[in-house]
């Protein structure tokens, strides 16, 4: 019979230690579905082609590390997946729903870039493709993603900038 007590007692708290970690605050709402996006804002960019640059440089002279512009990509589609995770976790409300399906749209929008096109540029990188090849993909990402991308991510700016004041979270946008 203690036993019983003592296991729904463990049931209960660890049920109230769920429903304690699921109420977000306006704060993690803002983070997760806005602030978070941050981990893509330089898809379409030059900023990432030169990191992917970088990440398959060979110095001559160093040991390569278990580095490479295949695996960066790799881990960023990696911290994607978890952000997007994050943002559905979110419990859906009225003043929230714009944000989150948005929020989800953008990820969801450039997840498969990073997990395809994305990963091929790498592959072009590290193999040590022509400037030219590396030059034509870059190209073709930026036009078949980067309007689409940026509309994207305009409306979650502005939903999160809405959203942020009606909350009084202090955020220093970048514009």
């Amino acid at each position: 019979m203690k036993r019983i007590k003592i296991a729904s007692l463990l049931v209960l708290c660890w049920s109230l230690l769920l429903a304690a970690c699921n109420t977000a605050t306006p704060e993690n709402y803002f983070d997760r579905a806005v602030l978070n996006t941050n981990l893509f804002n330089d898809f379409a960019s030059e900023q990432f082609t030169r990191m992917l640059a970088a990440y398959s440089k060979k110095y001559e002279g160093v040991k390569q590390q278990d580095v490479s512009a295949t695996k960066m990509v790799e881990m960023k589609v990696m911290s994607i997946e978890n952000a997007l995770q994050t943002v559905k976790a979110l419990k859906e409300t009225e003043e929230t729903k714009d944000m989150l399906q948005t929020s989800i749209a953008l990820h969801e929008y450039v997840l498969p870039v990073y997990r395809n096109e994305y990963k091929d540029l790498a592959k072009l990188f590290d193999s040590g493709a022509s400037e030219e090849e590396i030059a034509a993909k870059v190209q073709e990402i930026d036009t078949k993603y980067g309007k689409r991308f940026e509309e994207l991510q305009e409306k979650l700016t502005t939903l999160g900038k809405v959203y942020a004041k009606a909350h009084n979270i202090n955020v220093t946008w970048g514009h």
